[in-house]
């Protein structure tokens, strides 16, 4: 092909311009031979599609399987992409993960401030519990094929530390019953769960369909744990049924409105202050308080891991401790004027 340097004419111009106009032509046309797949060795394929694949963003991979998620279990997704965004400035290539980039995060949730309180650093276990759903993304990743090798298997999750279970006793139960709460249902929930050991999230979404009376045997919920989402037939006690009130519809929830927040927490802290507990409690506390109640009242171990929905009985175990010191206090009470 030729074309003027320097056209001297129109001629000449109109030459250059058909030429140029032909040499796109023919580029285009190579170009659309070399990008159709069937050129390709079966090879270059491979490495073509193992590229798009580093170029995907793990960050917006995760945030897909958070949002997938259900209430309580979706707050702590979120709650871990919160953290894995702060780290990685909001993007981070599949090809750049790797094993020294996942034990940065795990430092950096180890010593990193709480997005809750600029005063206080994030606790161990909610860095477990954080870390442990980034490992649950790699080892999704590994298996829808974007990961060539599990991530999740090379990195060791971080250690959860033992944490002191504080319970409520009786005697601070009957007091808080006589007490009165400025939210009457949150009152309500929290000696539903001290009666059953069922967890805020349970609570929260029950239904009366789920609430059933057997003929001889008693009441029992039928219901789908949230955190394990294992089906569990729960039996309760009479008085624990007593306190839902009147019986709604199927597909109602036994609890309507009730809501977890800042705000109803100091409902929940002022009640138990007005009841004269220097105890430092969360809702959480009343299903703890379920746990060492029956097993300090001779319920055995196995038993109570059952009622509690645990898979191990490791979990339950931690119980026992608080019941052993309980009986060491007891012990110690009685002492004679030798």
């Amino acid at each position: 092909m030729y074309i003027f340097k320097k056209p001297k004419n129109e001629i000449e111009k109109a030459h250059n311009t058909n030429q140029i106009n032909l040499a796109n032509s023919i580029c285009n046309k190579r170009e659309n031979e070399l990008n159709k797949p069937e050129i390709y060795t079966e090879f270059e394929k491979v490495q073509i599609r193992l590229k798009e694949l580093a170029d995907m963003d793990f960050v917006r991979y995760y945030e897909t399987l958070a949002n997938k998620r259900k209430e309580s279990n979706h707050d702590n997704w979120i709650s871990a992409l919160n953290y894995l965004k702060d780290f990685t400035g909001g993007k981070l290539r599949f090809g750049d993960l790797n094993e020294k980039k996942l034990e940065e995060f795990k430092e950096y949730l180890l010593t990193t401030k709480s997005r809750k309180s600029e005063k206080s650093k994030l606790s161990q276990n909610s860095a477990m519990s954080y870390f442990n759903k980034i490992k649950a993304a790699l080892k999704q990743a590994y298996s829808d094929g974007i990961l060539q090798s599990d991530l999740n298997k090379k990195v060791k999750p971080i250690k959860e530390v033992e944490t002191r279970r504080e319970p409520l006793t009786i005697e601070e139960l009957n007091s808080l019953i006589k007490t009165d709460c400025n939210n009457p249902l949150l009152k309500r929930a929290a000696l539903f769960s001290a009666l059953t050991g069922l967890r805020w999230s349970d609570i929260e979404k029950l239904e009366w369909g789920e609430v059933e009376f057997i003929k001889g045997r008693g009441y029992f919920l039928n219901f789908s744990q949230e955190k394990t989402e294992g089906v569990e037939v729960h039996p309760i006690s009479e008085q624990a049924f007593q306190i839902l009130g009147e019986r709604g519809g199927k597909d109602e929830r036994v609890f309507p409105g009730l809501k977890y927040s800042a705000f109803e927490n100091k409902h929940l802290y002022q009640w138990i202050g007005a009841a004269g507990i220097t105890k430092d409690i969360t809702f959480h506390n009343f299903r703890h308080t379920y746990a060492t109640l029956q097993l300090a009242g001779g319920t055995d171990i196995y038993t109570v891991s059952k009622l509690l929905g645990h898979k191990s009985l490791k979990t339950t175990q931690i119980y026992t401790k608080v019941v052993d010191e309980s009986k060491r206090k007891a012990a110690e009470r009685i002492k004679l004027e030798f």
